[in-house]
């Protein structure tokens, strides 16, 4: 077994409560860290949290949050700093699929995507930085998408947010490489999620089995194989890797 030597870290997963995020808290949950997950469906929430906890054995804090705003996420951080003394681990992974023609995106929209995406990662960002440092480093993943290095047409405002992402993850990481805080990105491609499921029309798999044919590989991704890949760039394995941008998207992705 490879030891990712992530026992008794201390983890915040924003969006935490369904897929993407969902798996990579019960990933880390598995692996004996201490996680938070934040929301803003305190019930459904709160369910995943217990199904965590029951399928792991792990300590999950389940925290309302809508991290768009900012007295939200200094909430979460204190929250999560008092039950466990700092913070080890960032994921900022909240937000929804926005991709519309240039046209019909009004400044409403634009705004909101900057708020959720950008600035929600901005914000958490500096609020656990400060205790990363005490705690001597740490690691924060952004995810971003491959739209944000090559966007498609009518994919706005999200691949502009996520290009931001991008940015700030390389700035971030160039920063605080001395204090041994790590920065990376995962630019995803098309992988199951609430969102894809909750817009299918007709049968789940063979929704899928049709958007698999546009990836190389032939098939959507599990939201479990991106908890793998997470779970591995914050742990003790993956020290030398800082700054840099992960294509997880079967092949689809124009650039590298």
């Amino acid at each position: 077994m490879l030891d990712l030597g992530l026992t008794g870290k201390v983890a915040i997963i924003t969006g935490g409560s369904d897929g993407l995020g969902r798996a990579a808290a019960e990933k880390l949950a598995a692996e004996g860290a201490l996680v938070a997950i934040c929301a803003r469906r305190k019930e459904h929430l709160a369910q995943v949290a217990d199904e965590i906890r029951h399928a792991t054995g792990g300590q999950v804090l389940a925290h309302v949050a809508d991290v768009s705003r900012a007295a939200d996420c200094a909430r979460l951080v204190e929250a999560v700093v008092a039950r466990w003394g700092g913070v080890d681990i960032l994921f900022n992974n909240a937000g929804t699929s926005a991709a519309a023609a240039f046209d019909t995106v009004d400044d409403a929209a634009w705004q909101a995507d900057w708020d959720l995406k950008v600035m929600g990662a901005v914000r958490m960002s500096r609020l656990v930085i400060p205790h990363m440092k005490k705690r001597g480093g740490g690691c924060i993943v952004n995810i971003t998408t491959v739209g944000g290095k090559a966007p498609l047409p009518r994919a706005l405002p999200t691949t502009v947010t996520r290009a931001a992402g991008l940015n700030l993850t390389k700035s971030l990481a160039n920063e605080y490489a001395a204090d041994n805080i790590r920065v990376n990105t995962i630019c995803i491609g098309l992988v199951r999620s609430a969102q894809i499921t909750r817009r299918a029309k007709g049968d789940i798999e063979t929704h899928y089995a049709e958007l698999g044919k546009r990836v190389p590989l032939g098939r959507v991704a599990h939201a479990e194989e991106l908890a793998d890949l997470f779970a591995f760039l914050v742990s003790q394995r993956a020290s030398y890797i800082t700054g840099t941008a992960i294509n997880f998207d079967g092949g689809s992705g124009m650039t590298l």
